[in-house]
C-alpha cells in the first residue's frame, strides 16, 4: 500500500474508530456518573465557565422588593422550608448537602474572606440561581416553585447573611437560639 493510500486510510479509520470509542466509553457505563465519583479532570472548572457566563448576561441588577424586615423574616421562613436541607444553618452543616457531588455550599457557614454563604455574590446572581437552579448539581429550580416576590425574599436574606438580620430571622436561620 502506497504512503498517501495509507495515510488516507489511516485517517478515516481514525475518524470512524473515534467517534465508537467513545460511545462504547458511554454506553458502557464508564464515565463517572455517580455523586461518589472521582470527577473528570477539570470538570468543575468546564462547568463554571459557562455557568458564570449566563449568569453574568441575564441577572437582574437589583432586586425590586426592599430588604425590609417583613420580606426577611418571610425569606428565612422559605429558607426553612426549601433550603435548609441542603444548605444548613448557622452552626448546623447540612448531612445531606456535605454528601451530594458538588457539595451543596453551606450558605451559613463564614469564609477567610468574611463573607458568609454567598453574601459577596450580588443579589441578582443569588436570584438567579434561586429561580434557574444548576444543571448537574442537585440545585433545583424555584420559578414554578415560588413567587417572584418569594424568590427575592430568600436572595436578599442571602445577599445579607454576613449582615445583623431581624431577631425573627436570626432565630430561623440559627443564629441565635
Amino acid at each position: 500500500m502506497s504512503r498517501p493510500l495509507l495515510a488516507i486510510v489511516s485517517f478515516v479509520a481514525g475518524i470512524l474508530l473515534f467517534p465508537l470509542a467513545i460511545y462504547l466509553y458511554f454506553a458502557l457505563g464508564k464515565p463517572p456518573v455517580a455523586a461518589a465519583d472521582k470527577p473528570f479532570p477539570l470538570e468543575t472548572r468546564i462547568v463554571k465557565i459557562p455557568l458564570n457566563a449566563r449568569i453574568k448576561r441575564e441577572m437582574p441588577a437589583n432586586s425590586p422588593i426592599p430588604a425590609s424586615g417583613e420580606n426577611l423574616n418571610a425569606g428565612a421562613g422559605i429558607y426553612e422550608d426549601k433550603c435548609e436541607v441542603c444548605h444548613g444553618i448557622t452552626g448546623e452543616p447540612s448531612a445531606i448537602g456535605n454528601k451530594m457531588y458538588p457539595q451543596a455550599p453551606q450558605l451559613w457557614a463564614k469564609h477567610k474572606n468574611g463573607a458568609v454563604g454567598v453574601s459577596d455574590d450580588p443579589v441578582g446572581e443569588i436570584y438567579w440561581k434561586v429561580k434557574n437552579g444548576i444543571r448537574l448539581t442537585g440545585m433545583p429550580a424555584y420559578a414554578k416553585l415560588l413567587t417572584e416576590n418569594q424568590m427575592w425574599e430568600v436572595s436578599l436574606l442571602l445577599s445579607l447573611a454576613d449582615k445583623p438580620l431581624p431577631a425573627e430571622a436570626a432565630h430561623t436561620v440559627g443564629l441565635t437560639k
